[in-house]
């Protein structure tokens, strides 16, 4: 679905739902603390990559610098797998096209298969902040400055998935820095704050009119940092699955305006493989500061000492 529009800004929407939440949240410390009585502790060590507001925030790309870095696995769920993706997910598929090796499904028996290995390299779990069945060594929530804690209200009256207190469970944050500054946003000081740019390209020329879409959770954040000659903004609903009708409509549509097709990577892997060659999409780089990797670094030997 479309990320909604309260989520980021209170009103009566978000009021009315607000009962919901107390039951969101009764059930969800319901399920975590079930799943915590069956605690999995891995043999190497687990980096765990979440967030605590639903979707949209960006830890995916960091989750494939780190394991760069340390040419390590990556375990996910895999979230809405189609023929475009490999039946894998959109982000696996990403990821994978990194020369990543990404293991999709049920990430607890993943972590059984993978620490039959012999290896010691850390395992990388992309989101996972929540789920308590799996012991995390290394736990880093993502923030997004712009967006913030949305409108503060837990699901469905907002996008925290978890009140603000859950955030002293991590072991550190990655804030990506924006221009703008979501209103009442303030992170702990007790916790290592480490910061993070992003940035898109453009594979036209400043002359040629692009006509920008995107399935994700925020694509405001795609349309506001591409530098190219945007004539239309398109959004589709997170994780969208693009038919041969979508895309056939938006071909439509930029030969009527004379313009090129541009998304976002995510996006392309879930497009139909006939469409790849009409439409291009722009490469997205994540630079996370030095010292980060320093910590990390320091934090995986300590863990894999006790381990030894």
């Amino acid at each position: 679905m479309k990320t909604p529009k309260w989520f980021l800004k209170r009103g009566f929407v978000a009021l009315l739902l607000l009962p919901l939440s107390l039951f969101y949240l009764i059930a969800s410390k319901t399920v975590f603390g079930f799943r915590k009585m069956r605690m999995y502790k891995s043999r190497r060590p687990v980096i765990c990559f979440g967030n605590i507001l639903s979707g949209g925030v960006g830890k995916t790309p960091m989750v494939r610098e780190v394991a760069k870095f340390f040419d390590a696995p990556v375990v996910m769920r895999g979230y809405k797998k189609s023929k475009e993706t490999g039946d894998v997910g959109d982000e696996a598929k990403m990821l994978s096209n990194d020369g990543i090796l990404v293991h999709v499904g049920n990430r607890k028996s993943n972590l059984i298969l993978l620490n039959k290995q012999k290896s010691n390299t850390p395992i990388i779990m992309d989101d996972g902040f929540q789920n308590s069945g799996i012991n995390k060594d290394i736990s880093v929530l993502v923030f997004d400055e712009a967006i913030g804690f949305g409108n503060g209200f837990l699901l469905p009256a907002g996008p925290l998935r978890e009140g603000k207190s859950a955030i002293k469970r991590a072991d550190a944050i990655i804030l990506i820095k924006r221009k703008n500054v979501a209103q009442n946003f303030a992170l702990p000081t007790d916790i290592p704050i480490f910061t993070a740019k992003n940035s898109e390209s453009c594979p036209f020329d400043k002359k040629t009119n692009v006509i920008a879409f995107a399935g994700i959770g925020y694509p405001k954040k795609f349309f506001d940092n591409i530098p190219c000659n945007v004539v239309e903004k398109i959004s589709f609903p997170d994780h969208y699955q693009y038919s041969d009708a979508d895309i056939n409509s938006l071909i439509k549509k930029a030969k009527l305006k004379n313009a090129a097709l541009l998304t976002t990577e995510k996006d392309w892997v879930r497009i139909p493989d006939w469409a790849k060659k009409q439409i291009k999409f722009s490469e997205f780089n994540t630079e996370i500061e030095k010292s980060f990797y320093n910590w990390l670094k320091g934090k995986v030997n300590e863990h894999t000492v006790k381990k030894s």
